[in-house]
């Protein structure tokens, strides 16, 4: 699967498979005061969720591995930033085991709103399930992302 997007002042682009998904978003940092490059973690997240379900739903079963999240900001403070992330996937034996959602918390310069984000995903887990949740990523330009995953409610039902 490739995603790609591009429009006069940025492009994105986000491929996936089995073993996880990579992207870049190059573009303006922000416009008209919008978090524009941060919103490739949105966009990446939702890949990402996507292809846990895709694989799930072909009896391949896997998680994010959060130990080997790759992220770079290069450019950051200069207007125009490069953001690549590398979100690598590592095979599970059991299905209810995997992780079908995937989510992130984060933003530039300032600590992400964890418990906020905690909030908000509460009612989309199994009953008794909890969020799974890297440590902080940072990277030296000064974004800041916690990255999600959890049991999807409806595509993993049976693991209730």
């Amino acid at each position: 699967m490739v995603y790609g997007q591009a429009n006069d002042i940025s492009t994105t682009t986000i491929e996936c498979d089995e073993n996880g998904c990579k992207g870049t978003f190059y573009g303006p940092e922000f416009i008209n005061g919008s978090d524009v490059a941060h919103q490739f973690s949105n966009t990446m997240s939702h890949k990402v969720g996507d292809k846990l379900k895709e694989c799930y739903n072909n009896g391949v079963y896997i998680k994010v591995d959060f130990s080997s999240i790759e992220m770079t900001t290069l450019g950051m403070g200069s207007g125009t930033v490069t953001y690549k992330l590398l979100i690598p996937f590592i095979s599970v034996t059991e299905p209810c085991n995997a992780f079908t959602s995937f989510d992130h918390v984060g933003g530039w310069s300032h600590a992400p709103s964890l418990a906020t984000r905690k909030k908000e995903l509460s009612n989309v887990l199994l009953p008794d399930d909890a969020l799974h949740i890297s440590d902080l990523k940072t990277t030296p330009e000064g974004l800041q992302e916690y990255w999600i995953q959890w049991r999807n409610k409806a595509t993993q039902a049976n693991c209730n």
